[in-house]
């Protein structure tokens, strides 16, 4: 099933304490330590478009690519409402095109984990390298096996919402790496008159299915080398200290290799 369709129009909603402004200073920070504070930036799984707005209030130029026309809807209306110039693609990660390179790329909130395979995830690298410029970097983070295993692991999350609410149901398969989700929510649509003449509250019921991959840090440090990416640093995404084995996220650092810079 083809995920973020129904949940586009509420995922903004649900997904209110994900820290788009720190990540915005996590990112924008690591590429001023290597010299970029402007030029064209590629926010790769900019669903809604919330980290993209950001860095473009930065002072860069945003591209955001999502495989989910129903995000981009929303990102579009946001973009209709800041008046920034961002220009959005409906494209796969593992296929996308540009029209020229950029001085850098970002892929926040777990997108490169829709990946399902050692050899997407090379696929999706040497994109990135033949995208960037000589020397551009990229930032991205991904969740880890401990968190998959851990955290996640058969667990149920459940939440009521005044608009909604949503059971998340999860299974995670150590012998794969593949962790599914069973998403079902319930969006409030209204009211209507019932025999009784009380009014009574109507929902709509959704439902999607994710599934993700854990990679392990080897893993995509052996995607870097065969992509030709070159591997600069790993960093806790949540702590911005060094990565250890209860690290939930990771937020890894790599450079463009292979194009000359005369």
């Amino acid at each position: 099933m083809e995920a973020y369709t129904c949940f586009a129009r509420v995922y903004d909603m649900y997904m209110d304490n994900v820290p788009y402004d720190e990540w915005c200073r996590q990112v924008t920070g690591i590429l001023n330590e290597h010299g970029i504070t402007k030029g064209i930036v590629a926010d790769i799984g900019c669903g809604t478009g919330n980290l993209t707005e950001r860095m473009a209030e930065k002072g860069f130029d945003m591209i955001g690519i999502d495989s989910s026309a129903d995000m981009l809807e929303i990102a579009m209306e946001k973009k209709l409402k800041s008046g920034h110039n961002i220009l959005y693609l409906c494209q796969d990660m593992r296929s996308f095109e540009l029209y020229g390179t950029c001085a850098a790329m970002v892929s926040r909130c777990d997108a490169v984990n829709y990946l399902l395979t050692e050899e997407d995830l090379v696929t999706f690298f040497r994109l990135v390298n033949n995208y960037l410029d000589p020397g551009g970097i990229f930032v991205f983070d991904c969740n880890t096996v401990h968190k998959y295993e851990t955290v996640l692991a058969d667990n149920t999350i459940a939440e009521n919402r005044e608009s909604g609410s949503f059971i998340w149901e999860n299974s995670y398969d150590p012998e794969t790496g593949l962790n599914e989700y069973d998403l079902t929510l319930y969006i409030r649509n209204g009211k209507t008159d019932a025999e009784d003449g009380n009014e009574t509250e109507l929902f709509r019921r959704f439902t999607e299915t994710h599934i993700q991959r854990a990679f392990t840090l080897e893993e995509i440090k052996k995607a870097v080398t065969y992509s030709g990416l070159r591997y600069l640093e790993t960093f806790d995404a949540d702590t911005m200290t060094a990565a250890g084995s209860n690290t939930e996220r990771y937020l890894i650092v790599l450079e463009e290799s292979g194009k000359s810079t005369g």
